[in-house]
C-alpha cells in the first residue's frame, strides 16, 4: 500500500505562516503540498481549528480555549504574534477549514485534540460536520492520540482512514492498530527506531512521522519504510526532489 504523497504540512504550514489557520493552510498549498494535517478543538460552543488548551501561545487572548464561545474566539488575532504580515488572522471554525482546504483541492489529515475521557463530547460532532461538508474520504484522515477517540469515530464509520498517534510508541501497538482498524501509525521521528518501524510496515500499515523540519533527520526513516514525513514547511522536503 503507497501514499499519494511524502509529504504533509504541519498545522498547515507551521514555518511560514500561523500554524492552524487559514494562512498556513494557503502556504501549505502554495509550497506544493498535497496534504494538510490541523488540529480541531472544542470551543464553548462549537469547533474550530487550535492546537493548545489555551489561548495564550498562538493568539493575543488569554484563558482556555474550551470555555470561549466562536464569537469571542473570533474576536482574536491569532496572526501577529507570528508576523505583522499576518495580523488580523482569525481562528477558523472546522466548517471554514474544511471549506478552504477543499477549495485549495487538498487533502486532509484531521488531529481530534482531546484527552478526556468523555469522547462523545466531541467526536459525534466532528463526525457530523465532516458528512455535512466534507466530500470525499478517500482524501481525509482523522487521527489523534487518544486511543477512545478512535474507536468512537470507528464505531460510527467503518470507512474513514484513521492514524493511531505516539510519541514514543508503545509495546502494544498492534493491538491497539488493529482494535481501531487503523490505516497509519503517525509517531515522533525522533524516538521511532528501525525494528519498531520495520514491524509496522509488516503489519501492513502506513507509518506517518512527525514533526521533522530538516531533511537529513528523516534520511534513515525513509529506507525503514517511512510513508509520509509531517513538516512545517513542505518546501524543504520538496526542494530536495522528494515529492
Amino acid at each position: 500500500m503507497t501514499f499519494e504523497t511524502k509529504v504533509m504540512g504541519h498545522r498547515g504550514a507551521a514555518k511560514i505562516a500561523p500554524e492552524n489557520t487559514l494562512a498556513a493552510i494557503s502556504a501549505a498549498a502554495k509550497a506544493g503540498t498535497q496534504w494538510v494535517e490541523i488540529d480541531v478543538t472544542l470551543a464553548a460552543d462549537g469547533l474550530v481549528i487550535y492546537h493548545d488548551d489555551t489561548l495564550d501561545r498562538c493568539s493575543n487572548g488569554t484563558g482556555l480555549v474550551k470555555e470561549k464561545t466562536l464569537a469571542e474566539l473570533k474576536t482574536l488575532d491569532t496572526g501577529l504574534w507570528f508576523d505583522e504580515a499576518f495580523a488580523n488572522e482569525r481562528i477558523p471554525t472546522l466548517v471554514e477549514a474544511l471549506e478552504h482546504i477543499q477549495e485549495l483541492g487538498l487533502s486532509l489529515n484531521l488531529e481530534i485534540k482531546y484527552e478526556q475521557e468523555d469522547v462523545d463530547s466531541i467526536v459525534p460532532a466532528v463526525m457530523v460536520t465532516l458528512a455535512e461538508h466534507w466530500k470525499d474520504k478517500s482524501k481525509l484522515c482523522i487521527s489523534s492520540f487518544n486511543e477512545a477517540v478512535l474507536v468512537r469515530v470507528r464505531s460510527l464509520d467503518a470507512d474513514l482512514r484513521l492514524g493511531q498517534l505516539y510519541e514514543d510508541i508503545p509495546a502494544n501497538w498492534s493491538e491497539t492498530l488493529a482494535n481501531i482498524q487503523a490505516f497509519s501509525l503517525n509517531c515522533d521521528h525522533s524516538l521511532l527506531k528501525k525494528d519498531t518501524a520495520l514491524a509496522i510496515k509488516e503489519a501492513g500499515y502506513l507509518l506517518f512521522c512527525y514533526t521533522a523540519n530538516d531533511p537529513e533527520l528523516v534520511v534513515d526513516h525513509w529506507s525503514w519504510g517511512m510513508d509520509a514525513v509531517i513538516t512545517d514547511d513542505p518546501s524543504i522536503f520538496f526542494n530536495t526532489g522528494i515529492k
